[in-house]
């Protein structure tokens, strides 16, 4: 979880205020985190997790992972990150919010960006 304030900020006005999909791997992924490292309550989580599962929603089925292992061979990233940029262009997305990839490239038709980088 981000201990940066401005990190914090930053997250979550992405959050709340812009328009986007998620995967059934990015619910795995917070739930794992928040049980790990958040000082999120039970009920926090569970609510974050109803908000997040309401938005576009992609399902991790087998035309994703195939997807997502394209994705990985084709740029040579992680098979998580490339299903996480497969599930990005499923949802028709332009921007993938990432601090994982390097920020500005173009991976299929989803250009990552670092939103924590300073201009």
């Amino acid at each position: 979880m981000l201990s940066d304030p401005r990190e914090h900020r930053i997250a979550y006005s992405l959050v709340v205020e812009r328009s986007f999909g998620v995967s059934a791997q990015n619910l795995a992924e917070f739930a794992n985190v928040t049980r790990r490292k958040s000082t999120l309550s039970d009920e926090q989580v569970d609510a974050w997790l109803s908000y997040l599962g309401a938005l576009p929603f992609v399902a991790v089925d087998q035309a994703l992972v195939q997807g997502g292992l394209l994705m990985a061979r084709r740029y040579r990233i992680s098979y998580y990150d490339g299903a996480i940029v497969a599930a990005a262009e499923h949802l028709g997305a332009k921007v993938l919010y990432t601090e994982d990839l390097n920020h500005n490239q173009l991976y299929g038709s989803v250009v990552a960006i670092n939103p924590f980088i300073e201009h």
